[in-house]
């Protein structure tokens, strides 16, 4: 069976990129296809893979402003020969399911999100926009959002990585799909009797991951914490941020897994399509201190505010996304800590660990196949 994998980019590695490697090993024989690349990101797995790019790959700077390019995309995707793949699979939180396949080709798309910045997050990326640079953005994506609608019924079956982006899928594509939560590395977390006193903020330093309230939260509350990665808000919240709050920057796997093993929790105040991070810091132990929306509401076994802390419990919701709405969370965390068992944490996290994803997609693939297989009434 020759498969083929279709991811929007490679100039990082996210979890996005995570899911390709996944499927790619699952998919030994696969081949590659991407709008850009930058080889030096791809993970060892990826490298030696044969990796197809667009014609945007070849213009000057495009892998580093990928996204100035938009207007290009569903073009450069229309143009890659897919005739002779049986299965294409395609990793879209960008415009990758639009790519053209045969009538005998079966296309599921693992969809991470649809695109966030014509739909659902177009009003707060347009807010930060120029009259003329906004101008040109409203009507690129108008009609963006006409080829995204179109482009969608191309594909056979819809893959969600959370309950949350299906019903995003069915508002703005009106499809139905299966949830497969993403692979998560949760084997590597470990528990340590080491808990130090700081609370720990992992994400890109952007504006709806809201780390700022994270910043403003432990400052009011003179409470250590450590802002891990980089981003443009970098500047923006290190001015905000008070004595007790250190950034790091980005840090290699090892680092952040220790970082993660002896944090009193994670702060996740954004709202998430479906978030790595607090798995990745439940492996390893920790409960999580999350605002009550997204994805957060499907990976972490929480209690709200003022509730008891029921057994097995991994974590505190907060429900108004707001620096007092977490300084309330973390005040009722400290007042719970002891409720919180590091073993049954890390239990939590192993339901969503790589071998299920693969397990689950291979299966779910296998009977797409066979579906589509079947002859069809005309």
């Amino acid at each position: 069976m020759r498969v083929a994998i279709i991811h929007y980019w490679f100039v990082g590695r996210g979890g996005g990129e995570r899911v390709v490697e996944s499927l790619a090993e699952l998919y030994p024989q696969a081949d590659l296809f991407s709008l850009v690349a930058d080889r030096a990101t791809l993970a060892p797995e990826l490298s030696e893979r044969r990796l197809q790019t667009s014609f945007l790959d070849a213009i000057p700077f495009a892998r580093k402003f990928h996204r100035h390019f938009i207007f290009l995309h569903p073009l450069a995707l229309e143009q890659f020969d897919l005739s002779n793949y049986d299965l294409v699979i395609s990793s879209e939180s960008g415009p990758a399911k639009g790519v053209i396949t045969s009538s005998k080709t079966c296309h599921i798309c693992y969809c991470h999100s649809p695109m966030r910045y014509i739909w659902d997050m177009y009003p707060q990326y347009r807010r930060g926009m120029g009259f003329f640079v906004g101008t040109v953005f409203s009507v690129v994506s108008h009609y963006l959002r006409l080829w995204d609608h179109a482009s969608a019924q191309r594909v056979d079956h819809f893959v969600a990585n959370s309950r949350f982006i299906a019903s995003r899928i069915r508002k703005y594509y009106g499809r139905e799909s299966t949830v497969i939560h993403p692979p998560v590395e949760v084997s590597r977390g470990a528990i340590s009797d080491r808990i130090d006193d700081y609370y720990l903020a992992v994400s890109r330093l952007v504006d709806y991951k809201r780390i700022d309230l994270a910043v403003r939260c432990c400052t009011e509350l003179g409470r250590p914490l450590r802002v891990i990665g980089d981003g443009p808000e970098y500047q923006s919240l290190k001015r905000i941020a008070g004595p007790t709050v250190t950034f790091l920057g980005h840090l290699p796997d090892a680092e952040l897994r220790d970082q993660m093993m002896h944090c009193r929790a994670l702060l996740f105040p954004g709202e998430e399509d479906f978030g790595i991070v607090p798995l990745e810091v439940q492996s390893c132990g920790r409960p999580v201190i999350a605002y009550g929306a997204g994805g957060a509401l499907e990976t972490v076994r929480g209690a709200g505010i003022g509730e008891s802390i029921p057994s097995g419990a991994t974590g505190i919701f907060f429900f108004e996304q707001s620096a007092d709405g977490l300084m309330e969370a973390v005040r009722w965390f400290e007042a719970n800590e002891k409720s919180f068992s590091p073993s049954l944490i890390h239990e939590h996290s192993k339901q969503f660990d790589k071998i299920h994803f693969q397990e689950q997609f291979r299966q779910f693939a296998e009977s797409a196949l066979a579906e589509f297989a079947k002859p069809r009434s005309v």
